[in-house]
């Protein structure tokens, strides 16, 4: 197989041209900052003034404001800074029909992910969000990667989004992932080099989807574009590859999808349409198979890839480490994803760093120092007014009815892009959790395991602690790279962990000199234990793109969800499962004999009672 790229020279020059206007706009507006925060701000309460949120916040004697600064204290004064629970109210008027509530008409769809309640966020987006937002940031992030690679184009690109459509709102709105829906939407001289249809994420069983994915995208061997919000959806998919290698180089030398998997009908048709008996791509994956000892790496089977595009900062660091080896990187650009989330796409990286470059022009954005987060007098900082190094939690306001809206995100920030602060994430803010007010931070948490690695010369595939009020203790769940890692060495390794602790964060040693902290406590993982309990999760209904995993909580609920996977758990679950089936087994067993008891009964009293007729009639 001649295996030799070709320059996409039309691609290229359009997104040359609509990501260079974009791009030049970007940068004119990041020279003003504070100019085009202004002039945004106007903007969005200009256009919903008249909906009942813009009518119920003076949003008119908002923008009559004659200053930027009026403007901005007029809108901190009348406007509270939110959460999605503060706006549900009006977004349900919105599902249920009601328009000009956020803004002008209804919403185009609603982007779906988990709240801080049982009843998940349906985010509003507005076909001007969508359009104008979305569709410019997206010309410069796709212009980005030509930039740096002018052959991310020429092959088949690979993109892991959420479900386009996961069902309607009561007034008939579509609901699901954004970044579904505009896949959907692609122009089809960029759609027909996708690996697969968008229908593929709509495959219910995780497992199953994972094989679909690998086994239409390894039959390429000229992709050259991966882009996936999750790092941890890396290891997912080649773990896939590891343990289906062979069904998968069948499938692609037949041209079938094996019939092992839980797919669909439906979807299994419109995923044969994209296949065809491949033998040649079969033997070099043979040939690739046997030179790596039964195992093959993206580096081999695509070997001219030239972007990977996944989130990069954040706890996320923890899954690159993994696959470091997965890829050349001396040949593959591997840039950060951005800041990039449900309610709106706050900004992206355009070089190797993982800062975000902010568009000021297409948001409002505003800031609240890390120190003040817990105080009743917030001071709202704008975006020409953050400092190099300082952490933020962010607010933003959006053309989709997101007005201060708290992003409870834990930002940092790095150098500027032309005159405007670069950021990146750090943690979620409820990625710091506080038993006895020593504030631990997640980052702190997520130095100490490495540390204690380093120290102790062993490795962790996985790790998560979880704070628990009532005993005033911390567990840790920890999955070693050594399955032989027994318990004994795991309660040493928390020691240590708990050692480094006291050594990061004063306020952590301070409280477990004086008691108020226990000792933390070790759960040793079963193999496999985050893919398993991701596969739950996504089972209940998450997408995989909004898998934001924080290695540090306080949430009962997932708490559980790993206790069920700690060593010896697992086997008291299943002899507890077998014990309960049985006594099912005997209950259905003794219901059945009473049964049949009553049965003989009723005829033995039926036959006594005929006996009785007959004798009376004689």
């Amino acid at each position: 197989m001649a295996q030799r790229l070709h320059y996409p020279l039309l691609i290229n020059i359009l997104l040359w041209i609509a990501g260079g206007i974009q791009t030049l706009r970007l940068r004119l507006a990041s020279r003003r900052p504070r100019l085009a925060s202004e002039s945004t701000l106007r903007d969005i309460l200009k256009i919903s003034k008249d909906t009942v949120y813009g009518k119920e916040h003076f949003f008119e004697k908002i923008i009559g404001a004659p200053t930027d600064e009026e403007l901005f204290a007029l809108y901190q004064h009348f406007v509270p800074a939110n959460d999605f629970e503060a706006l549900r109210p009006y977004v349900e008027r919105h599902k249920n029909g009601e328009k000009n509530v956020l803004f002008p008409g209804s919403p185009y769809m609603y982007a779906t992910t988990s709240g801080t309640t049982s009843q998940p966020k349906w985010i509003p987006m507005t076909r001007k969000y969508l359009k104008d937002v979305y569709g410019k940031m997206s010309h410069v992030w796709i212009w980005n990667f030509i930039k740096h690679r002018p052959m991310a184009l020429a092959g088949h690109i690979f993109p892991i989004v959420g479900k386009e459509c996961e069902g309607f709102a009561p007034d008939g709105t579509l609901y699901g992932s954004v970044s579904g829906v505009l896949v959907r939407d692609i122009p089809a001289i960029i759609k027909h080099r996708y690996t697969a249809p968008a229908s593929v994420m709509s495959i219910e069983d995780y497992t199953a989807r994972n094989y679909a994915l690998m086994r239409l995208a390894l039959q390429h061997w000229d992709v050259t574009l991966w882009a996936t919000a999750n790092p941890s959806t890396i290891l997912e998919l080649q773990r896939s590859v590891d343990e289906n290698l062979d069904s998968m180089i069948e499938d692609i030398e037949k041209g079938t999808l094996s019939e092992k998997f839980d797919i669909s009908p439906e979807i299994r048709t419109e995923l044969i349409a994209y296949m065809r008996p491949r033998p040649e791509r079969a033997a070099e994956l043979r040939l690739l198979r046997d030179k790596g000892d039964g195992h093959i790496l993206p580096k081999d089977y695509w070997p001219k890839l030239q972007i990977l595009s996944t989130w990069k900062c954040g706890n996320t660091k923890i899954y690159m480490e993994k696959y470091t080896n997965f890829f050349n990187f001396e040949q593959t650009f591997y840039q950060e994803l951005g800041y990039i989330a449900t309610e709106c796409r706050f900004g992206f990286a355009l070089d190797d760093t993982i800062e975000s470059v902010m568009f000021p022009h297409l948001h409002y954005y505003e800031f609240v120092a890390e120190e003040e987060l817990d105080s009743p007098h917030k001071n709202f900082l704008q975006l020409d007014e953050l400092q190099y190094g300082k952490r933020y939690c962010a607010y933003v306001t959006t053309y989709s009815g997101l007005f201060r809206y708290n992003m409870n995100d834990l930002i940092e920030v790095g150098g500027k892009f032309e005159k405007t602060p670069t950021i990146h994430m750090v943690s979620k803010v409820n990625g710091i959790v506080s038993l006895t007010g020593e504030k631990l931070y997640e980052p702190q948490f997520i130095d100490a395991v490495k540390q204690a690695e380093a120290e102790m010369g062993i490795k962790t595939t996985f790790f998560v602690g979880f704070a628990d009020v009532n005993l005033s203790v911390y567990h840790f769940y920890l999955e070693f790279e050594d399955p032989e890692t027994t318990q004994e060495v795991a309660e040493t390794f928390t020691t240590l962990i708990d050692k480094k602790l006291c050594e990061i964060n004063i306020e952590y040693a301070a409280k477990r000199d004086s008691f108020r902290l226990k000792p933390p406590i070790a759960h040793r993982l079963i193999q496999n234990a985050y893919a398993r309990f991701k596969a739950a999760c996504l089972a209940e209904g998450m997408r995989d793109g909004q898998f934001k995993f924080n290695q540090l909580m306080q949430d009962e609920n997932r708490r559980d969800k790993f206790q069920v996977l700690v060593f010896g758990n697992m086997v008291s679950e299943v002899r507890s499962t077998v014990i309960t089936r049985r006594a099912e087994w005997e209950t259905r067993q003794q219901e059945r004999l009473q049964r049949i008891e009553e049965r003989r009964l009723a005829r033995q009293q039926r036959r006594k009672q005929r006996k009785n007729h007959t004798k009376s009639i004689e």
